[in-house]
């Protein structure tokens, strides 16, 4: 199964929450917060994606050690 394009943009997905948090940490700036309220529905349902974002790329180890053993 090809799952190359959802690969790459979950991966853009938690690029960018990942500089969310860069954001948080150096600068106490929580640009999701800004856009879109404080815990808010919508800030809350973007931090839910990218959390599953995330986990789902834990699966990225499994397919690039066996696309490196192939």
């Amino acid at each position: 199964m090809n799952t190359k394009g959802l690969d790459y943009t979950i991966l853009t997905i938690a690029i960018i929450g990942a500089i969310n948090w860069g954001l948080v940490g150096f600068f106490k700036l929580d640009l999701v917060a800004l856009l879109f309220g404080e815990m808010s529905l919508i800030s809350r349902i973007v931090y839910a994606v990218v959390g599953l974002c995330g986990l789902y790329l834990i699966s990225l180890y499994g397919r690039v050690t066996n696309a490196l053993e192939n």
